[in-house]
């Protein structure tokens, strides 16, 4: 019973210590441990050279972005019919590889926000996978509220800001 409870014990140490923090500064994208729900978590060349330019991050590429009810990871029939078309575009580019970026807008703790921003973009990368593209050719990756397109406070601001974007990463 004591060897279970040890690491326990240092798991809620580390929760509390980490969740504490001495900073006053936002973590940056949900990467490696700590970032529920993202499975895929490499940043790409793309998204770091566009985040460090201060580039809008949806500008340019061939596949649409899709927007989210607030605080919602489930895809509209208007989503997935994006999806779709970004599928096909995949399909006619066997050798493409893309990033897809979970978005929030600016509204709940940065956790949960990153956290939020992971769903979004694992249910991108879901869905695309029951359309035939192999899902070795997805990841994903969550920005939280980090990169949004719009930087008004109110609704209309904030529905731009809550979406998955996808990057592709190569093509043939």
């Amino acid at each position: 019973m004591g060897r279970r409870l040890i690491p326990l014990v240092a798991i809620t140490f580390l929760v509390a210590f980490t969740s504490s923090g001495c900073s006053k500064k936002k973590p940056g994208p949900a990467e490696g441990a700590g970032a529920p729900g993202l499975d895929e978590n490499a940043l790409s060349g793309d998204s770091l050279a566009r985040a460090q330019a201060g580039l809008n991050p949806a500008e340019g590429g061939p596949l649409k972005d899709i927007h989210f009810a607030y605080d919602s990871f489930e895809l509209d029939e208007s989503a997935r019919q994006t999806l779709q078309q970004n599928a096909e575009w995949l399909k006619d580019h066997a050798k493409a590889k893309v990033e897809i970026e979970g978005h929030t807008d600016e509204r709940g703790t940065v956790e949960y926000n990153l956290a939020l921003g992971a769903k979004r973009a694992r249910a991108a990368k879901d869905y695309i996978a029951t359309l035939g593209i192999s899902a070795d050719r997805l990841s994903t990756i969550s920005y939280g509220e980090e990169l949004p397109l719009c930087r008004e406070h109110d609704d209309v601001c904030w529905q731009r800001n809550r979406r998955a974007h996808s990057v592709v990463l190569g093509a043939d």
